[in-house]
């Protein structure tokens, strides 16, 4: 199956595929333009490839090559960076924080000069280093709790606003084959994340570098979601996973957790009958809170047309609103990264639609910059034991905090 955007907001890793093919933009020899070469991951949606191929030959200032790579995109992206064979503009979800102190990535700073406040703050948090920005935002992922109306109303449960009350409607709307909640089929240690942290009012890293998780709120908040599986009121073994919203609408849950891109498919199959909310906050300290996430595009320090790169990200993913809202809503649906473009997009004004970006927008939080694969994977793993298990929350917690700490301090961090 190809890849899609919604990877970097579950922390899953590239699919094994080989090969890659190519598009050639304005093309051509003895045009006086400099050539650019331009690597995008495989995208799952339709028409993504015609549509990067059409802006890349609208451009009038280089001759760009589209490269549309599948396979494990992050390291075949990684490892051309390191040579000259590599390409001048790519998109990757970070940079990583290695590539940016190795000089591996240019500072894009200036091309935000004028705009960089109206770029959703929350995705272009993880691509700012040293102030300075790596990476220009392309669209906006982001996920959500959807619910059936119907069902809990017949149920007399209302939409939860707290993790509490989640808890409580997930175990009141399990009725013979339907199950209340759907969190994918691990139980929600892979999707979840740190969001149900951010909904206790804590976060994976904190300002100044240290675990933002060490606190007691951290254990009481994930020992709750114990309790849905203890209570037989989680979905497990659906058909699909949580990416797809099918579970939702046959009728084997109430409420599923998925992301923005399912809207369409969920408001076409169920009318006026569904309605979305953010994770919903818990204990004194909590808010809602919204994962988000963001592919960029960056540019590679070994090339050699470096000014001619930048021109081009600048071109294409700060100067051409039109472009970038085409990008992300004609192909899937996803919020631009630009606020100015997301509150005018028609698509986005009313409805479910309307309510996702306020919910980014007021709630969201994308993964740090120093929260590395080691660190995620070591929380996700005790976030299982936790979930399944019923493992102690405290001891995991505990655990969890040890091996960021460490992985704090091999970035150079205090922890």
């Amino acid at each position: 199956m190809p890849i899609s955007r919604r990877l970097l907001l579950s922390g899953g890793a590239a699919l094994a595929l080989t090969g890659c093919g190519s598009d050639t933009g304005r093309g051509g020899e003895g045009s006086g333009r400099p050539r650019l070469s331009h690597w995008y991951h495989q995208y799952g949606e339709a028409g993504t490839r015609q549509a990067v191929g059409r802006y890349a030959a609208a451009y009038e200032g280089a001759d760009v090559r589209i490269e549309w790579r599948p396979g494990n995109y992050d390291q075949q992206t990684a490892a051309a960076l390191l040579t000259d064979s590599g390409p001048d503009v790519f998109e990757v979800n970070g940079p990583s924080l290695d590539q940016i102190r190795g000089g591996q990535v240019a500072d894009l700073t200036g091309l935000l000069d004028g705009v960089k406040d109206d770029f959703d703050r929350a995705v272009l948090a993880p691509k700012t280093w040293d102030g300075r920005v790596w990476a220009i935002p392309q669209v906006v992922d982001t996920q959500l709790l959807y619910y059936r109306r119907s069902l809990l109303e017949q149920a007399g449960v209302r939409p939860p606003r707290t993790l509490d009350e989640l808890v409580d409607a997930a175990r009141g709307l399990t009725r013979g084959t339907v199950k209340g909640l759907f969190l994918g089929n691990d139980g929600g240690a892979g999707v979840l994340g740190g969001t149900p942290l951010y909904a206790a009012g804590l976060s994976l890293v904190t300002a100044d570098g240290r675990p933002g998780f060490d606190d007691p709120a951290a254990a009481r908040t994930l020992g709750k979601l114990h309790r849905l599986y203890a209570d037989k009121s989680l979905l497990l073994g659906a058909p699909a996973d949580w990416s797809d919203p099918s579970a939702l609408l046959q009728g084997l849950t109430a409420m599923q957790w998925s992301g923005l891109w399912a809207l369409p498919v969920v408001k076409k199959a169920l009318g006026s009958d569904f309605g979305v909310l953010p994770f919903p906050a818990d204990g004194p300290a909590g808010r809602p809170a919204v994962p988000v996430g963001a592919y960029g595009a960056a540019v590679s320090t070994r090339s050699r047309r470096q000014e001619a790169a930048k021109a081009y990200v600048k071109w294409l993913w700060v100067d051409r609103s039109d472009y970038q809202e085409d990008f992300a809503l004609s192909y899937g649906f996803h919020i631009p990264a630009r606020r100015s473009l997301a509150a005018k997009a028609g698509k986005l004004k009313e409805g479910a639609a309307a309510e996702a970006v306020r919910f980014a927008a007021d709630h969201g939080y994308a993964q740090p910059l120093l929260w590395t694969v080691a660190a995620q994977t070591a929380y996700q793993d005790a976030l299982s034991r936790i979930i399944k298990e019923g493992a102690d929350p405290e001891r995991e917690v505990r655990a969890a905090v040890r091996r960021t700490a460490e992985e704090l301090k091999r970035a150079g961090k205090k922890a």
